[in-house]
């Protein structure tokens, strides 16, 4: 019989992506949440209703989590009260690709330092991090408590519980997710998981209005596991997904070269229950925060155990590839780009989002502007953030398609919004000085481009 559910006290260490949506969900669920960040600009920020990231629903279910989530920079009694302390600290890549996993110690002491005498606590790391971090985190904690003297009054079990999290579809991943997975030693710890998680593994709770449960959902699994494992699976899954995008898309080379379709080919595999169609689509590739950085993770990992990982290494290659691949196409068609005018529309790494993190879209813009093309750039919402990537350069962002493309030898589509897709294509082409639409995410169809007058190039067709 499983256990009801009773509301936990949660202290979330980071209000980065991970901290605050998971935050923000569990507060929504019925826990009792306080989520710490030391910028306190943000802080103030998130106190007022005003989130820093966007996020499809952040805002609505922030509303309703309001009487349960709280925002501090002090962790004293924040931590010292809590029953379940999450740490969700960046852990950005070294040089030599490795995860920097300070910020996550630093947290690890923070936390030590403020825990209490006669508790007992749970602390979960929900960053990504290198294997073994779990243990690592374990140990400087009782390093702490030791040097307090109190190791022996104080009762901290540390669990791995990765993060399955999509940029654009965050609440939706959390509220509906595929699986949770936990990294555990003791049944005690496995039974603080069930308990965090209860509303979601026994779906008992009541959907927003704006994010309902989907047709058929059945409730997750729930994979417990050791701690190593549970970090493990965390990078592989990754991996793998990243393979797949890489693998469609060397598959889409071919196709250009033999006159194949590769989004018929993409139907005609994604079909097979062993592959399924999601990951499948041609274009750019990935980018993002997760993808490159875990990719790269793993390969220094491999190097580190003598255990190199071609595969990963060929993925990621094969990524970097798509971009140049893109730019000499239209360095082809237009025989050659320099001082050209090139509009691209799209800036964020995918729809949904206002990260350009890694985003194939600067990507695109650096190539040109080392080939001296004159830069216009679009995007709904993350032209802000582009701007700070992109400051120095010439690149000239607009609040208009139309503006984008007045004047134009060409355009390039790098990130597949919907807002495009309903873009009227014949005024389009009316506006550019040369009807050239490289469609690097395959958002139209060759027809219709053509049909409005456009040469079309697309990827894999």
């Amino acid at each position: 019989m499983q256990p009801t559910f009773h509301s936990l006290s949660l202290a979330i260490i980071g209000t980065g992506y991970v901290g605050l949506t998971t935050g923000v969900a569990l507060a929504f669920l019925g826990h009792s949440v306080t989520a710490i960040d030391k910028d306190e600009r943000k802080i103030l920020a998130l106190r007022s209703g005003d989130v820093p990231i966007h996020e499809p629903g952040l805002e609505q279910l922030l509303r309703l989590a309001r009487n349960r989530i709280t925002f501090t920079s002090d962790t004293t009694t924040a931590v010292a009260e809590a029953d379940v302390i999450l740490i969700a600290v960046g852990t950005p890549s070294r040089e030599n690709g490795r995860a920097d996993t300070q910020y996550v110690e630093a947290a690890a002491r923070e936390v030590a330092s403020r825990l209490l005498p006669g508790r007992s606590y749970t602390v979960i790391v929900k960053s990504t991090v290198p294997i073994g971090t779990n243990r690592r985190v374990h140990h400087v904690i009782q390093d702490v408590l030791s040097k307090k003297g109190c190791a022996g009054s104080i009762e901290v079990d540390v669990v791995s519980n990765p993060e399955f999290l999509r940029e654009g579809t965050a609440f939706h991943d959390m509220l509906y997710p595929d699986r949770i997975v936990g990294g555990a030693e003791t049944q005690r710890e496995t039974d603080t998981l069930r308990q965090l998680y209860h509303p979601i593994l026994e779906q008992t709770f009541t959907p927003p209005d704006f994010l309902p449960r989907p047709q058929g959902y059945a409730p997750p699994a729930m994979v417990t596991t050791d701690p190593v494992s549970a970090e493990m699976i965390k990078y592989a899954s990754t991996a793998f997904l990243a393979m797949k995008v890489s693998v469609n898309n060397e598959i889409a080379g071919l196709c250009e070269c033999v006159g194949g379709d590769i989004a018929e080919v993409a139907r005609g595999i994604g079909l097979d229950s062993r592959i399924g169609p999601q990951f499948l689509r041609a274009g750019l590739g990935w980018g993002g925060s997760c993808f490159p950085k875990d990719t790269a993770a793993l390969l220094a990992l491999g190097e580190e155990h003598g255990c190199p990982m071609h595969l990963v290494t060929a993925t990621r290659a094969v990524n970097e590839a798509q971009c140049l691949h893109v730019v000499e196409k239209l360095q082809h068609t237009l025989k050659g780009v320099r001082g050209r005018v090139i509009g691209v529309l799209g800036l964020a790494f995918k729809p949904g989002t206002d990260d350009v993190r890694e985003s194939p879209a600067i990507a695109i813009i650096r190539l040109l502007l080392e080939r001296e093309a004159h830069i216009r750039a679009h995007d709904p919402i993350a032209t802000k953030n582009a701007r700070s990537e992109l400051e120095g350069t010439d690149v000239v962002f607009v609040d208009d398609v139309h503006a984008l493309a007045r004047g134009a030898d060409a355009l390039v589509v790098a990130t597949d919004w919907p807002e495009y897709r309903s873009v009227n294509l014949i005024e389009l082409k009316e506006d550019m000085r040369s009807p050239i639409l490289v469609d690097a995410r395959n958002l139209f169809s060759a027809r219709e481009a053509t049909e409005a007058g456009f040469t079309y190039l697309g990827v894999g067709r």
